[in-house]
């Protein structure tokens, strides 16, 4: 079925950079239910931890699994409760795991109890497993100022270990939160004075709450990249992207420039709703990057966002512009996680199977990141041992082999699944007919011998394999 007599189909992004390409994840979204402010980190030990704030706000857990997948049914450990009064009896927010000199940090935000009144915490922790380490309080971080504050992170660059927070700026009238940063004397105390990086002055940043919060940094290609949360905790709540040169003066506020749109935010599309406060980390081969946060599979709540419990940690690849900048994409949706195609001989350049809609003109031009990402739907529209391939960008849409032209070749539509597309919308996954070792190769269900290609023209179309031409055939999943 055709909706509104649009019918779109795939072609291929043919850019002229080289970007280094790193293989697909796999994962299944979302992958721990309430659980907000999610941080999972890889050790040297090749085990994953997690952390994360609980709805009720009163305990730090721990879990950790040999993969990122395996931590949604690893158990959880408890490693501390709050307290019965004092700095401790309040909220407990947005714990993160750190392992610095051979000991292990919690940075936490902690509250008192009636009161509005949360600071950053630390807590260090003695053993070769966080999990069944010994734990001992290091106590609140002492900034500037003795302000709300919270969402403590660390990183090292050019040998200096950083600290960078959230924290009410005093001398700006109405705001929540500003980002600030300062180079640690140990890991529970900075060397003051801290000096801010980023305040809440864009449109976007100032919805519901003045609030810049959450950092979390990466660091590729010579640069610092650090992400951050803005807005109030639903579905306004997006994120931003501060970025500075790796050799420049991290604690000069004129080393960072700001992005001046949210790099991640509310999809409807996929119904994703608030994402933010990332972290990140590494696919368990180490070629990929791969983005932690946390959101909601629905829009509208009822009273106080931080009184809803269904924020949920959710995981994602993080992918790189040729340009060496990342490409956050959009929030995907829930399942398996999406891939993307790149032909192994596309006509010209580097080719990425992408969604493209018959009349929006131009196929050369360049495609957003989630035109770009298919989810392989397995088993496929036809059931059995095949696949589909469904829009991330678009999602109900699959691509599907129309009927036959001259020479047998068939163009490539996607349309909404129905009866009577379902076969024409299933493929065989099989090794790749250029590289039968690194990529894959869609063979059609109801056309044995003919094979998903990309066309000189850009397009794709589904045809027998000439000899000479199987690398439009065969592709690399990223």
């Amino acid at each position: 079925m055709r909706i509104s007599g649009v019918v779109a189909a795939i072609t291929a992004v043919l850019s002229a950079g080289a970007a280094l390409a790193s293989p697909a994840v796999s994962y299944v979204n979302p992958l721990i239910q309430q659980r907000a402010d999610p941080h999972i980190t890889k050790h040297t030990d090749g085990w994953y931890y997690f952390t994360a704030t609980v709805p009720e706000y009163d305990r730090i857990v721990l879990r950790r699994a040999q993969s990122i997948q395996g931590l949604a049914s690893a158990s959880e450990t408890v490693i501390w409760r709050r307290k019965g009064s004092g700095v401790g009896s309040g909220q407990v927010w947005a714990p993160e795991l750190h392992h610095i000199d051979g000991r292990w940090y919690i940075y936490v935000a902690l509250g008192v109890a009636g009161q509005w009144r949360i600071r950053a915490f630390v807590l260090e922790g003695v053993g070769a497993n966080p999990l069944a380490a010994s734990w001992t309080e290091k106590g609140i971080i002492q900034t500037n100022w003795d302000t709300f504050s919270l969402d403590a992170t660390v990183f090292s660059a050019n040998g200096t270990r950083y600290l960078v927070w959230a924290q009410q700026d005093p001398s700006r009238n109405g705001e929540n939160s500003s980002l600030f940063i300062a180079a640690l004397q140990n890991p529970w105390t900075i060397r003051r004075p801290a000096v801010a990086i980023s305040h809440p002055d864009l449109a976007w940043e100032r919805i519901g709450y003045k609030v810049n919060e959450g950092p979390a940094v990466i660091q590729r290609n010579g640069r610092v990249f650090l992400s951050y949360s803005a807005s109030a905790t639903d579905h306004n709540y997006c994120m931003g992207l501060l970025t500075a040169s790796a050799g420049a003066n991290l604690l000069d506020p004129r080393s960072w420039s700001k992005a001046p749109q949210p790099v991640f935010a509310s999809n409807a599309a996929t119904n994703q709703w608030g994402p933010g406060h990332n972290s990140f980390t590494v696919s368990e081969d180490g070629l990929s990057d791969v983005m932690v946060y946390h959101d909601r599979g629905y829009r509208d709540i009822n009273g106080d966002p931080l009184n809803d419990p269904n924020r949920r940690t959710r995981v994602q690849k993080l992918y790189w512009r040729d340009d060496g900048t990342p490409d956050f994409g959009i929030p995907v949706p829930e399942g398996p996680t999406p891939v993307r195609l790149r032909a192994a001989a596309p006509p010209s350049g580097r080719g990425y199977v992408r969604f493209y809609t018959s009349g929006a003109g131009n196929l050369t031009g360049a495609a957003a990141l989630a035109d770009t990402q298919f989810k392989l739907v397995s088993p496929g529209l036809a059931g059995g041992n095949t696949v589909s391939l469904e829009s991330t960008s678009n999602p109900g849409m699959y691509a599907r082999r129309t009927s036959a032209g001259q020479g047998g070749s068939a163009t490539v539509q996607f349309e909404r699944n129905s009866a009577a597309a379902r076969a024409a919308a299933s493929f065989r996954r099989v090794p790749g007919l250029s590289d039968a070792a690194g990529a894959v190769s869609f063979e059609a269900s109801d056309a044995p011998g003919q094979y998903l290609r990309l066309e000189a023209s850009g397009r794709l179309a589904v045809a027998p394999v000439a000899q000479g031409t199987e690398g439009r055939s065969t592709f690399y999943l990223e």
